[in-house]
């Protein structure tokens, strides 16, 4: 379980060549399960928009269980398993770097037939093309954060307050509606 504060800051422009470090070294080392290059996602891969300080990394396998080796691939890089609720029935593994209670990466290791991740590389995307609903995020989030960010047991409130906003975004990106 996560026990971290929530804290959102403005934008780092840093961000993408954290991502670029570690995508080289995470490819590498998973390419056998790989289907497709690494992806940048969360807020953090949307320029200008307030986040935790998390890079959220996302890879794509053909078959999770063959992927669970990455588990011992993974590990001299400095990246931890970091199992979270839903990850099996999700066809998925997480993974934090550097340890999983100072992350400043997560990596989300997904089956390329499971829900859900062509869905978060819409919503980045159309975040990016529409720089003032990315603002109304930045907004919803931080406003969210202070109510419910210092208290551990409320990480769920975080996510779920966010979680209608995500799903009408995405929603629109996938039917490709413009507003």
């Amino acid at each position: 379980m996560r026990r971290d504060p929530i804290v959102i800051v403005a934008y780092d422009s840093g961000w993408p060549a954290a991502f670029e470090s570690e995508r080289v070294r995470v490819e590498a080392a998973m390419k056998p399960w790989l289907v497709r290059p690494v992806e940048h996602i969360g807020s953090t891969a949307i320029p200008g928009l307030a986040a935790k300080s998390i890079v959220d990394m996302l890879a794509v396998v053909s078959n999770v269980d063959e992927a669970s080796h990455a588990v011992e691939t993974l590990r001299p890089l400095g990246w931890q398993h970091a199992a979270e609720p839903g990850d099996a029935l999700g066809r998925r593994l997480s993974f934090c770097s550097p340890s999983i209670a100072h992350r400043t990466h997560h990596l989300h290791v997904v089956e390329e037939g499971s829900d859900g991740w062509r869905r978060w590389l819409a919503f980045r995307d159309y975040l990016r093309l529409h720089p003032e609903l990315a603002a109304e995020y930045a907004t919803l989030k931080c406003s969210l954060a202070e109510k419910y960010g210092t208290d551990p047991n409320e990480r769920d409130r975080y996510r779920n307050g966010k979680a209608a906003f995500i799903e009408e975004i995405s929603s629109r990106a996938v039917e490709g509606n413009p507003s």
